[in-house]
């Protein structure tokens, strides 16, 4: 079922589009529509477009052919940069805040106080917004802002949101789509993954079993073969009906549950990696992440049916890296994204770099490469130039920067702008650059502050994209340089540092070791 939360009379927009050559800003007749694509623990490798500068035996494992379609007809981005967990992503893009700022810095839950954050036996929990986004002000824990859907669709556009929300805890305003700006919600509420992905499971919704990562309202599909993936793409698409007929603008944040655990097989595609001599569990991975693509493949296919590819950007990215712990994953841990180091929760690259793609006929050429740096704050200006909005005075400061010239010409190069992370908290795990850290990339330099372990370490991403070689001691002034900008940054936005539980003294700043 899909939920029509309200509908708001506006204009009708004609449907010609003229396009001006790659090198200037574009300039339509009528605002183009947008579909932000966004996956869930979806790793640089868990598909078969190679990011890296060659295929690796990842890439041949992962079957994506809409993402190899998106890649010929689009600009492929080989350094686009998340948080290490889901929320404090989720957050940034409709925010265009770092975490740092907003203090969304974990994963949210249920409200009442309820902390996300892992015990530690060193530290005691910070001091985090663990309430999330609130489109209202004065709810405890949470950062007010003004969100980009709402931005949108004060401009006339037509918002969806399909799949994973997970801005704002269980019973805070940030948890519902309907209050941060979207028309229809399908599927999204506050929880981070799906009790089932199955719709002989009800998606979680049994009597007796649900518990609140029960999916809502995707009761049409109960007791199907249907699986998660499938049914919220279904229902994206029936949405967008009314938008097509009232020629007007839409905006569809299509955001799926998969690749997050539980992991549990699409049976349209398990039987293949099974074949292929994967186990079951890897097996299971991969079917979700073909899946996934497959949703994406549905969505460009009605776009070329219904004669609107040509005035759509679809942008294609993942919340965070993909899943390196074993279990729930199989194999040597942290080996999962290979060549990157570590996974999800880390800020190594395999826990912050993401796949992305874009593709907008007559503007972004085709079968290009774009090697910039970026990070998911940057969508917010992003989207609100692809949409000519001028947002006016917002509620928060933003720190991202739009990364659209780098979509009109994928050659150019900012080595000079740097990209910071912080994350303060414990996600639970371990491994390499998980849990308490702070990070920094200028250039192909990246320093990372381990807070327990009271060091930093330098690395050449050009040099070293596995990150084995920690360079610090023979690059001096490169780590005292990169350790002064990261406090001065983290200092600027007031970020929240941990204390440790004997004396409760707080961390040292990344400059004072």
């Amino acid at each position: 079922m899909i939920r029509l939360l309200y509908k708001i009379g506006l204009p009708a927009f004609a449907a010609v589009v003229t396009y001006c050559p790659l090198s200037a800003q574009p300039r339509q007749k009528t605002k183009p529509n947008i579909i932000v694509f966004m996956v869930d623990d979806m790793g640089w490798q868990d598909t078969s477009v190679p990011f890296h500068t060659e295929v690796t035996p990842l890439n041949k494992r992962y079957r994506t052919p809409n993402m190899e379609r998106m890649a010929r007809e689009g600009v492929k981005f080989t350094n686009a940069y998340a948080a290490p967990v889901c929320t404090p992503t989720r957050v940034s893009l409709i925010t265009g805040m770092s975490p740092a700022r907003h203090r969304v810095t974990n994963w949210t839950q249920i409200m009442r106080g309820n902390n996300a954050d892992a015990a530690d036996d060193t530290f005691a929990r910070v001091d985090w917004n663990i309430n999330g986004f609130s489109p209202e002000p004065g709810v405890p824990a949470t950062i007010h802002a003004t969100p980009l859907p709402q931005l949108l669709r004060d401009a006339g556009y037509y918002t969806i949101h399909a799949g994973k929300a997970h801005w704002g805890a269980m019973g805070t305003p940030g948890a519902n789509p309907a209050n941060v700006g979207f028309m229809v919600n399908i599927g999204g509420h506050a929880a981070g993954h799906p009790q089932s992905y199955l719709g002989t499971e009800n998606y979680g919704n049994k009597l007796g079993k649900i518990t609140y990562h029960a999916v809502p309202g995707l009761e049409e599909y109960y007791g199907s073969e249907t699986f998660l993936s499938d049914a919220v793409t279904k229902n994206a698409l029936k949405a967008l009906a009314q938008p097509v007929r009232e020629k007007r603008p839409f905006f569809l944040y299509m955001a799926h549950y998969a690749l997050h655990v539980p992991l549990q097989a699409d049976n349209r595609y398990f039987g293949r990696y099974l074949a292929a001599g994967l186990d079951s569990t890897e097996a299971k991975y991969a079917s979700l992440v073909e899946g996934m693509d497959a949703s994406l493949g549905d969505i460009m296919e009605y776009l070329d049916k219904n004669g609107l590819a040509r005035n759509t950007v679809i942008i294609f990215m993942s919340d965070n890296g993909g899943l390196s712990l074993t279990p729930p994953r199989s194999g040597q841990p942290h080996t999962q994204n290979l060549p990157l180091k570590a996974g999800k929760g880390s800020l190594h690259e395999g826990g912050i770099r993401e796949p992305m793609l874009v593709r907008w006929p007559g503007v972004a050429r085709p079968g290009s490469v774009s090697d910039q740096y970026l990070i998911i704050e940057d969508f917010f200006p992003t989207l609100l130039e692809i949409a000519k909005v001028k947002p006016g005075k917002l509620i928060q400061q933003t720190d991202g920067v739009s990364f659209m010239p780098y979509l009109l010409q994928p050659g150019r190069k900012d080595d000079q702008r740097s990209l910071i992370w912080h994350y303060p908290n414990r996600w639970g795990g371990t491994g390499p650059g998980i849990n308490h850290a702070s990070a920094i990339r200028k250039g192909d330099w990246k320093l990372i502050y381990s807070m327990k372990d009271r060091k930093v370490s330098l690395y050449n991403l050009r040099l070293d994209i596995g990150e084995l070689t920690d360079v610090s001691k023979s690059n001096p002034e490169i780590t005292r340089q990169l350790a002064d900008e990261l406090t001065a940054r983290l200092k600027a936005v007031n970020a929240q540092m941990p204390r440790y539980l004997k004396g409760n003294d707080q961390v040292k700043w990344p400059n004072e070791l």
